[in-house]
Formats: structure tokens, C-alpha cells, sequence
């Protein structure tokens, strides 16, 4: 019978130290390493603020995946995001981090781009782009959409309200993805080692904890959808063993406080009304049908792929990095060769070095050798 704990007391620093000990100890029992996988960049950052690697090994291996939505944007869109940048009369509108992820030519990245010249402007969400638009109708301004499901429903909010007020001069880059059909691609690839999986409590609370629901019906893999604070993710890593010593696979949900069972409704008929699946390109994972948005034909006229006459292309990975490898869980920061010599966060080489959601720029940070 599992060992169950309140809240409460898994959040006091004694319930803690019961957490680790059990998960442990209920781990040490299967006999051979836990492989556990975190989705969420933000989960990959408080894993290593909180040295919870250390904390668990050698029975739990914390493995980071595909979570970062900076980290996964292929070279090849931030090749277009450059393009867009060099035509005059146009402003590339971004969030921070992206400004400095390099395109296929090493060195060559948004803000370098701004540096000589470019109308680049750093923006904290797409109702920015909105106003940035609305503010100069002379200039096209192009916003960089990025990100999950979290990001994805004030995207489409942005272009709804474009769309109200008759914004000829705004645009979208879109590079949203989604994370069920990358999930699948991970679990039914030959080095996918993980055990289960701690999916992200950011993504569920817009999809609903169900939307993780395959995960054990088709993947046959144990999955809790988790919090962000240490205590959550050890809670979470403790249902996940217990779910593997049992040999049965669930779903659970740990972070009942901010997710609900079946999802925010008005943010998914938002995506539903602007956006529809599509296939995607993935750093490190190539392209993975359905696994992105396209914007519906009726709004297409807000698609900058369209507008400007970009054609897609693959891109180049920067030489040496093995970005790519990091965001599948097969390779640990520290094994890149690169990783605290060439490449470091005031000189990065790769996006997951340049994210503050990147495994690469956690593990430097908090010293995850």
C-alpha cells in the first residue's frame, strides 16, 4: 500500500525529507535506476534551484524533455524571423529569450540583428505586437509565436482582436506547438528511456489533466501532472515510483489546485476558433505531423508566412551542439562538448543554453555537472 501523505505535511521540511526517503527506498526495491522525465522547462529550472538530481540519485534519474518552447523552435524558423527582420518597413516582435537564439550562421540572432539597425522589439505578450501595430499603422509588425498550449490561447486571442479592429498591418510567425503529438513521437522513438513522465502544470491547466490521459492508455507509461514548487515535483516523483512498484500505469493529478479534470474551456474554443493542427518541425526531433497550430483560412490574412512569401526550410543545428539530443533526455547538459567551454549563458551556442527555461542554462546556473 503506497505511504500517503497530506499537503501539508509533504510541504513542511520533515515531510520533505519522508518524500525523499520514500521515494528511495520504493524505488531501490524495483531493483535497477528510475528514469523519470520532466516536460516542463519551468519543472527544469526548480529541479536544479532545488539540487533535487542530487537529492534522488542514484535510484532517480531526472531527465529533461522537450518543455522548453524556445529550446524546441527549429533553426529554420529563426532563419525566417531574421528574414523578416532585414525587409524594410517591417517590425519583428518577440519575447526576450528568442532575440538571442542563433539562426543556422553561429552569432547571427534578433538582437544582433537590433544591434545594427533592425526594428526588433521586445515584447511581454501578443496583445503587445496588437498595440505595437495599432500605434504605427505604417509599419508591418510581425509577432513571433511561440510556445505550448499555455501560450497558444493569447495568440489566438491576439488575433481575434486584430481582426476586430481592422489591424491590416499585424501579423503572425506561427511556431506554437502542441504536446500530445510530440509526447507520442518521444515514447515511440528508439532511445526513449523514461519510465514516466511528470507532465506540466502549466499545459494542464489549459487542456485539463485528461489531456495527459493517453500516456498510460496508449504509451503504457505512469504520469503526474504537477506543481512547480520542490515539494510538488517530490510528491509527484513519489506517485510515479509507486505507480511503477505497482505495475500498473495511471494518470494522476497532483496539482488539483490549479488544474482541473477537463480544462479551461474558453481558452481551447479560442485556439479552436483561430487555430487548427498542423504539422510541425522540432529541434532535435524533425518534423512530427499534427504536432503544431496553422492558422484557419479565415485568418489567413494574419498568416506572415503568407503575407511575406516565406518559404519553410529546415535550417541548420549550430556545429558541436547537441541541443537537439538534451531536449530528447538522452544526453545530459554536461556531456555536450560545448557545454561551459564555448558555450555558456553570456555566449550561447545553443537555445537551450539561451532559455530560462533551457536544461543547459539550469544546469549551468545551479551547477549540474
Amino acid at each position: 500500500m503506497p505511504w500517503e501523505l497530506s499537503e501539508a505535511a509533504f510541504r513542511a521540511p520533515a515531510g520533505a525529507g519522508r518524500l525523499i526517503a520514500a521515494i528511495r527506498e520504493t524505488a531501490r526495491a524495483l531493483g535497477r535506476p528510475v528514469r523519470l522525465m520532466e516536460v516542463c522547462g519551468t519543472h527544469t529550472m526548480a529541479i536544479a534551484k532545488a539540487g533535487l538530481r542530487s537529492l534522488l540519485a542514484p535510484e532517480v534519474e531526472l531527465l529533461s524533455g522537450p518543455g522548453c518552447p524556445v529550446c524546441v523552435t527549429p533553426a529554420g524558423g529563426i532563419d525566417a524571423a531574421l528574414a523578416l527582420s532585414a525587409r524594410p518597413g517591417v517590425t519583428v516582435a518577440s519575447y526576450g529569450d528568442l532575440l538571442r537564439v542563433p539562426g543556422s550562421n553561429p552569432g547571427d540572432t534578433l538582437l544582433r540583428r537590433r544591434a545594427l539597425g533592425a526594428c526588433v522589439q521586445t515584447v511581454y505578450s501578443p496583445m503587445d505586437a496588437v498595440e505595437l501595430a495599432a500605434a504605427d499603422p505604417a509599419r508591418q509588425v510581425v509577432f513571433l509565436a511561440v510556445g505550448f498550449e499555455t501560450t497558444a490561447h493569447g495568440t489566438a486571442a491576439a488575433v481575434l482582436e486584430a481582426a476586430e479592429r481592422g489591424l491590416a498591418n499585424f501579423s503572425l510567425l506561427c511556431l506554437l506547438k502542441r504536446t500530445e503529438p510530440v509526447l507520442r513521437a518521444l515514447a515511440a522513438a528508439p532511445d526513449f528511456a523514461a519510465d514516466g513522465l511528470l507532465c506540466p502544470g502549466h499545459v494542464a491547466a489549459i487542456l485539463g489533466a485528461e489531456g495527459f490521459a493517453f500516456l498510460p492508455r496508449d504509451c503504457g507509461l505512469p504520469a503526474v501532472v504537477a506543481g512547480f514548487e520542490a515539494a510538488d515535483i517530490l510528491y509527484a516523483v513519489y506517485r510515479l515510483v509507486c505507480q511503477l512498484a505497482a505495475g500498473r500505469p495511471a494518470l494522476e493529478n497532483e496539482y488539483t489546485r490549479v488544474v482541473p479534470a477537463q480544462g479551461n474551456a474558453a481558452a481551447l474554443a479560442a485556439v479552436g476558433a483561430v487555430f487548427a493542427p498542423a504539422d510541425s518541425v522540432w529541434r532535435g526531433l524533425g518534423a512530427i505531423p499534427q504536432s503544431g497550430y496553422a492558422l484557419r483560412p479565415e485568418y489567413a490574412a494574419f498568416d506572415a508566412a503568407v503575407r511575406f512569401g516565406l518559404a519553410p526550410a529546415p535550417g541548420a543545428e549550430p556545429p558541436g551542439c547537441r541541443c537537439g539530443q538534451v531536449l530528447r533526455g538522452v544526453c545530459r547538459p554536461a556531456a555536450c562538448p560545448l557545454f561551459g567551454k564555448a558555450c555558456t549563458p553570456a555566449d550561447p551556442v545553443g537555445p537551450c543554453m539561451v532559455s530560462g527555461e533551457g536544461a543547459c542554462a539550469a544546469a549551468y546556473r545551479y551547477g549540474e555537472l
